[in-house]
């Protein structure tokens, strides 16, 4: 059985997402705001190719400042048709324009999109999809499902025997805290 935990430790790309970011909770807006352009641009592609774009990403969406992305017109959109370093996709621009529109409505009705994800937390796999597909653009399961184990909100990041394992339990995954508190209410129970 190979793992991502197997193949990322000592890669050039993958080894520092797998050791540092990976299965980690992550609080700040333009953090998740990048996470969830990425994962939607992953599509059809390898995360590889994702890792090594990462930079011009990040340059070509204004630092995944929310507001500024909320904001692009017909210029930006043909700024990123046209720039090489991206995925020049425009269904995926355009819901990465959308979803940054709706991560501005988020603030406003739950205080952002970790304390939208906090609300919702926990729901399972299916639940979290129908919550997202429901929410914003371009998130099916698959993009969902990793979007959310790649933050800590549902497990299976790491396998129990990576060292990251209990480092990302230990910084707080959400998934995590439920089964702990699962298992809190049964001893109590018990």
């Amino acid at each position: 059985m190979s793992s991502y935990c197997q193949i990322a430790p000592g890669h050039a790309l993958h080894g520092p997402y797998h050791d540092h970011e990976y299965g980690f909770v992550q609080h700040q807006e333009p953090v998740l705001f990048e996470r969830l352009v990425l994962e939607i641009n992953q599509a059809g592609l390898s995360w590889q190719t994702i890792l090594a774009k990462r930079a011009h990403f990040q340059r070509a969406y204004d630092g995944f400042d929310v507001d500024r992305v909320a904001a692009y017109g017909p210029a930006q959109v043909q700024r990123l048709l046209g720039d090489p370093g991206i995925i020049r996709n425009r269904l995926k621009i355009a819901a990465a324009i959308h979803n940054a529109q709706v991560i501005q409505q988020l603030r406003l009705s739950h205080g952002g999109f970790h304390a939208w994800l906090q609300h919702h937390h926990p729901l399972d796999k299916p639940a979290w999809v129908a919550l997202f597909r429901k929410t914003f653009r371009f998130t099916g399961g698959e993009i969902t499902g990793e979007f959310l184990m790649s933050l800590g909100w549902l497990p299976g990041a790491h396998v129990p025997e990576c060292p990251q394992y209990a480092r990302s339990i230990a910084a707080g995954a959400p998934w995590a805290q439920t089964l702990s508190s699962a298992r809190d209410n049964a001893r109590d129970d018990g």
